[in-house]
């Protein structure tokens, strides 16, 4: 299934991007004002650090499998444990990351939705 029309995504495989992070791709859809990104990211892949967005809030919904990380102040924060159908907002300038990916029992995926506003230019 692939329909050509601007407004419409699909779940289409080949449409993620790998990312310089092994077992991470992901696929970024850009509006004017925000802007989503759909990670799948293989179960027990590391490379998530501490860190925040100045400019974007960010709001993230797991939708498969579970995320094991940090939200907060960045010295002194403790770890939380979301899964399918959770959310984490982090606002502009709050600290999230030290990510552990714990994949789904299906596709050993954990797969997030995170939108931002407004849109990043850093991708």
């Amino acid at each position: 299934m692939n329909f050509k029309n601007q407004y419409c995504y699909f779940f289409e495989d080949e449409e993620f991007a790998e990312t310089n992070r092994e077992g991470f791709r992901r696929r970024v859809i850009t509006g004017e004002n925000l802007q989503l990104w759909f990670w799948r990211i293989r179960g027990g892949s590391t490379g998530s650090f501490m860190h925040n967005h100045v400019e974007n809030e960010q709001l993230g919904i797991i939708m498969r499998g579970k995320l094991d990380f940090r939200i907060g102040d960045k010295e002194d924060t403790e770890r939380v444990v979301l899964g399918e159908g959770e959310a984490y907002l982090a606002p502009q300038s709050v600290w999230h990351g030290d990510s552990v990916f714990i994949g789904d029992e299906e596709l050993n995926e954990v797969w997030i939705l995170d939108v931002f506003s407004p849109p990043r230019t850093d991708i």
